[in-house]
């Protein structure tokens, strides 16, 4: 692959010589050679000339759920990686959502090799228990040699603290990251919607965010003891950012994330009842969605994700309490932050939290492997089912705003647009 992006505005707030300069890339067989105010287009190279083209690093998202193996039906790993990469994405992270889930060294290895020839990188994470059942650890130390980045039982928390106490201790011999969901299982019970004064308007089952509280504030507790690294993936409330700020404050070594629709909408969306607004964690309230920007803005709260769980009409066009949990996010993951926050923000935001998961850094400099996402930061549009590139089309996007679109990525000599 050899092409050249032709003035194309460069974002890298970490690199003041590069950052908002409008320069000519040129990429050959999947290196950065040459970036300067102008290049000539030598034979045989293809010369790429977007409106209002933008280039960043790549971007990357801490946990994606397909469906493979398993779950075809909702999403395949090859659709599934074509989604990410058109959706700006060059490194993902799967979660263990499958069926059987990943909880050996051959699973691992199973999905690194379905994932092999995409411009977008496949990171699984694997069982923290086997078959994420919380009763016994699965082969953790096994699964980070074959490839797995973090260990998690998607969203199910440990009921058993002493099984965590064991799991960070474990890890330790190998810098191994532990996940926990922050959901305590017991105040959940049979709630679908967060607990409050929507839920009691529309007679919903409500659950609390004392759920998910209880559980980060025991969880943190345990961390405090054992030493380790712990990342807390998707928390939803005002009160859990404040419990975040306090342990980081006590130096414990605890990352967490946000989803991306959490930030975007409040449970007063429930009204229509409409299933694709079911997740979980649920959406909140709107002094939780405050909380949660805030806490991004000021490093609080580590990283977003879309979290995006595609999930087939069989289970999504359903009765409300019987429909599953999950939405798309991938798609509309850009246009979204881009109206949260400024651009140079969203892709600060789009591009951290690989170190987390030892996964290298891109760089866009001279002599360095390409991993650049193409965007428009301008463009305005509706998001409508036919941009939605998933198999599945739960979406509670649907119908929401977008600022900025995506071209595509450059990544493993692969331009995929």
């Amino acid at each position: 692959m050899n092409i050249v992006l032709k003035s194309a505005t460069i974002l890298s707030p970490d690199d003041t010589s590069l950052h908002r300069k409008k320069r000519d890339i040129l990429i050959s067989k999947g290196t950065i050679e040459k970036i300067a105010a102008k290049i000539d287009v030598p034979k045989n190279v293809r010369a790429i000339d977007y409106d209002n083209l933008h280039v960043s690093t790549g971007w990357f998202d801490s946990g994606v759920g397909f469906g493979e193996p398993g779950y075809e039906e909702r999403e395949t790993i090859a659709n599934g990686l074509n989604v990410a990469a058109a959706s700006g994405f060059t490194d993902v992270l799967l979660n263990p959502n499958t069926n059987p889930t990943p909880d050996t060294s051959s699973d691992i290895i199973f999905l690194k090799e379905r994932a092999k020839g995409f411009a977008t990188n496949l990171h699984p994470i694997g069982n923290l228990t086997v078959g994420g059942k919380g009763q016994d650890l699965a082969e953790l130390f096994d699964m980070q040699k074959a490839g797995a980045v973090a260990f998690y039982d998607f969203k199910h928390a440990l009921s058993n603290p002493n099984l965590l106490k064991i799991a960070l201790l474990y890890v330790q011999n190998f810098e191994g990251l532990v996940c926990s969901f922050p959901q305590n299982e017991q105040i959940k019970s049979h709630g679908n919607v967060n607990e409050g004064p929507v839920s009691t308007k529309l007679g919903m089952k409500g659950f609390p965010s004392l759920s998910e509280e209880l559980q980060i504030n025991s969880d943190l507790f345990v961390l405090e003891y054992t030493g380790g690294k712990l990342h807390i993936p998707t928390i939803s409330s005002a009160k859990s950012v404040k419990l975040i700020v306090d342990a980081k404050k006590k130096g414990l070594d605890v990352t967490c994330s946000v989803a991306l629709h959490n930030l975007f909408f409040t449970d007063d969306v429930l009204a229509d009842f409409d299933p694709n607004f079911k997740v979980i964690p649920p959406l909140r309230s709107k002094n939780d969605q405050k909380a949660l920007l805030k806490g991004l803005k000021d490093g609080t709260i580590d990283f977003v994700t879309t979290d995006h769980t595609p999930m087939d009409i069989e289970h999504k066009r359903v009765e409300f309490d019987n429909a599953a949990y999950g939405t798309l996010g991938l798609e509309s993951a850009f246009g979204i932050l881009n109206q949260l926050f400024s651009t140079d923000e969203a892709i600060s935001l789009l591009t951290k939290g690989r170190e987390r998961f030892g996964i290298s850094v891109p760089k866009l400099k001279e002599g360095e492997k390409a991993s650049i996402t193409l965007f428009n930061p301008d463009v305005e549009k509706t998001l409508s089912e036919e941009d939605l590139r998933s198999t599945s089309k739960n979406s509670m996007f649907l119908g929401a705003p977008l600022k900025g679109s995506v071209y595509g990525v450059i990544n493993n000599g692969i331009l995929q647009e």
